[in-house]
């Protein structure tokens, strides 16, 4: 039987893919449970259709995700941080800083969930990277200075 996979099954497909089970284990485990549906010619025209439309939406998204990539590449951000006697930081830079801080000095919103900054304790240069769209990333240089 073929079917149409709505979500990725392990050891079986991805999401949206047209694959070929036994009877038993779509009619019983597959379309009860709404991970898939038959694929029958009009399932099939409808799904087609749908996914010539996703990949028009996803060039755009993708169009969108590699200006503000370019946009977003070399740009530095300055972190004013309080630090000790030894230039150890009280507590570290983390993405919530890099983003409030890439808001104010450069008007770019950017979610800090997307923002990966790695252990940062001392006052320097460092980088951070932003995801921006899946596979798409920009990096910023992060300047952290002394208050």
């Amino acid at each position: 039987m073929e079917i149409i996979l709505k979500q990725d099954v392990a050891n079986l497909g991805y999401k949206d893919e047209i694959v070929k089970v036994k009877n038993g284990y779509a009619n019983n485990y597959l379309l009860p449970k709404g991970m898939a549906i038959i694929a029958t010619p009009v399932n099939k025209k409808i799904h087609a259709e749908n996914l010539r439309q996703r990949a028009h939406k996803e060039e755009a998204l993708r169009k969108n995700a590699e200006t503000q990539q370019a946009a977003l590449n070399g740009k530095t951000v300055k972190l004013i941080v309080k630090v000790g006697e030894n230039g150890q930081l009280f507590g570290g830079v983390n993405n919530i800083m890099v983003a409030e801080a890439l808001k104010e000095q450069h008007n770019y919103d950017v979610d800090r969930k997307d923002i990966v900054v790695e252990t940062i304790k001392t006052v320097g240069n460092y980088t951070a990277k932003v995801n921006v769209y899946k596979e798409i990333k920009a990096e910023l240089n992060l300047e952290v200075v002394a208050e």
